[in-house]
């Protein structure tokens, strides 16, 4: 049974609500979101269908110099190889133009796909719920809406076990140092916070992104396992490049959530680039 404690991110009817928003970007970043809204229409031009904000600056509680600006943006196409390098050059000038920003982050769909069945209760709840217009229609109007249930668990983050052997190979590649360390535990300590987080999510029954809550949230129900997450929690934040933090990811906790979250929620329906 839910926790009867109404908790943040629903609404009235128990319906997950869009969590940022252009009111909550603070001032010193609004610069940066202008320059983006202005110049996406040239980068792409017609292939744009509509472009969103979504991580700390539409949530308000981005920290300058800190925070990366995360854009998602929905092509009436599927994206090609020359979409994606014009964006990642579009990226990399804004950061450089922009010292308040921590690099730019940007996700390239087709619209079919973030409207499709498949999609529905990932990136589809994604777009309705953690993405703030920035530009064009928005396709939250053709989406339902999504209360914090198992189904929504499954399909979020129900692939850990897939990505498990993926993080492996990119430990391996990645150079022995603290530096080239230190992107891959602040990568895999938020991923691994958010899936214990969405493994309890029906039972706190409610929405957060914050990293700390996030990790109470499970510490709640899963006592034995508190410490480790909420060390995550702030390894998200203030990531460091100690190598047994790795080997622990990929050999404890990430295995024993991902063990968990089949056996709670199943696993999440496979995608066509899952597929050998």
């Amino acid at each position: 049974m839910p926790d009867t404690v109404r908790r943040p991110g629903l609404d009235a009817q128990g319906y997950l609500v869009r969590e940022g928003s252009l009111a909550r970007v603070p001032d010193v970043f609004r610069p940066v979101v202008a320059a983006a809204r202005d110049r996406l229409p040239d980068l792409l031009g017609a292939r744009l269908h509509s472009a969103y904000l979504y991580g700390s600056i539409p949530r308000g509680t981005a920290r300058v110099g800190r925070s990366d600006l995360d854009l998602l943006l929905a092509l009436r196409e599927e994206p090609t190889d020359a979409d994606r390098e014009a964006v990642r050059a579009f990226g990399e000038a804004l950061d450089e133009e922009f010292p308040q920003i921590d690099g730019v982050g940007t996700l390239l769909y087709g619209r079919a796909r973030l409207l499709s069945d498949l999609e529905r209760h990932d990136l589809g709840w994604f777009v309705a719920c953690l993405c703030t217009p920035l530009l064009g229609d928005d396709l939250a109007a053709h989406l339902p809406r999504y209360r914090p249930d198992s189904l929504l668990a499954r399909e979020t983050n129900g692939d850990l076990a897939l990505l498990l052997p993926r993080w492996r190979a990119r430990i391996a590649r990645a150079a022995d140092s603290e530096e080239a360390r230190r992107p891959l535990v602040r990568f895999m300590s938020r991923h691994l916070v958010r899936t214990g987080f969405t493994l309890v999510m029906p039972r706190w029954h409610g929405w957060t992104s914050d990293l700390r809550e996030m990790a109470g949230a499970f510490a709640a129900h899963h006592p034995e396992r508190a410490a480790q997450m909420r060390r995550a929690a702030e390894y998200g934040h203030e990531p460091v490049g100690d190598p047994d933090v790795l080997r622990s990811y990929v050999d404890d906790l990430g295995p024993w959530l991902a063990a968990e979250y089949a056996r709670v929620h199943g696993v999440k329906a496979p995608r066509p680039e899952d597929r050998p």
